[in-house]
């Protein structure tokens, strides 16, 4: 809070935001925190005190993370030059090591220990815990990267249950003992609705579905999942934001409520999102249903 607001002022708001604590409590939300969005320290660590705040007041949280920055920074230094195929990283066993060390490993335990230092009880995850996620190879050209085919979601579902923040790095397995790099957006909507999550917010490094790509303040607030594929034909959807919104569409029809795209470089983005009535970034529904 800015220190010219009175402590009147400063109660004004924590009262504001009551009709949408309720709204939340209880309920379960996933955050997918993209790795283009975690590059800035000062925005991770509000990002984590976001999360631990939450937590506390009683919104169950998960939060899915990506790393791709990190993974090309440590081939980099290996002298492994990244390849991609249609936006995915081609990932040969060397790769799928580094994936797994890098995002099971460096990112994951760095998330936890943010949270905990913040206030917050947190335990990491990787999809190879539990079997958390299950996959098959998504594409030969690819190598390992993976298709989810099962959703194991009992370990977050007894983490939540004891008052944890789970954190989930975005790698799975299959029966064989492979490990899978699985698109994190991916992940997260197939983590969300397996937990029936209330709602699914994708932080990354854009505004969110822009009519124009080059004005922000031509941000769309709301889509029904039923007029994405005109806005995708019409080019407003186009490149990259493709794969983003067919992962929003896809969560609704696993069965989350509501998906999100929000900035992450704003700061207190999910408070904004979640707590005032002024939201941020697109918001994904099913049709006429009520947000």
């Amino acid at each position: 809070m800015p220190k010219s607001l009175s402590n009147a002022e400063i109660a004004s708001i924590i009262v504001e935001s009551l009709p949408y604590i309720k709204k939340f409590v209880g309920k379960t939300i996933v955050v997918k925190y993209g790795g283009n969005a975690m590059v800035n320290e000062e925005l991770k660590q509000q990002v984590m005190e976001d999360m631990v705040l939450l937590n506390l007041i009683g919104i169950k949280v998960v939060l899915v993370h990506g790393g791709g920055p990190e993974i090309t920074g440590l081939m980099d230094r290996l002298g492994k030059k990244p390849e991609f195929v249609d936006g995915l990283r081609v990932t040969d066993k060397e790769t799928a090591d580094i994936v797994e060390m890098v995002l099971a490993g460096k990112v994951n335990k760095s998330l936890v220990k943010y949270l905990d230092v913040k206030g917050g009880k947190a335990i990491g995850l990787s999809g190879v815990d539990g079997r958390l996620l299950e996959a098959k190879p998504k594409d030969e050209r690819l190598g390992y990267v993976g298709e989810i085919t099962k959703v194991n979601i009992k370990p977050v579902v007894d983490l939540l249950d004891n008052g944890y923040i789970p954190v989930i790095s975005t790698i799975a397995c299959d029966r064989s003992g492979n490990t899978y790099n699985i698109n994190g957006d991916t992940a997260a909507a197939h983590i969300a609705g397996a937990l029936g999550a209330e709602r699914l917010l994708l932080m990354t490094d854009i505004e969110g579905v822009l009519r124009d790509k080059d004005d922000p303040s031509s941000i769309i607030s709301e889509i029904k999942v039923n007029e994405a594929d005109e806005l995708k034909k019409s080019g407003i959807i186009s490149g990259g934001m493709i794969p983003k919104v067919e992962c929003c569409v896809e969560a609704i029809n696993y069965g989350v409520k509501n998906v999100v795209i929000i900035d992450g470089r704003i700061p207190h983005s999910l408070l904004i999102e979640l707590l005032t009535d002024e939201g941020a970034g697109t918001l994904f529904r099913k049709g006429d249903d009520a947000k």
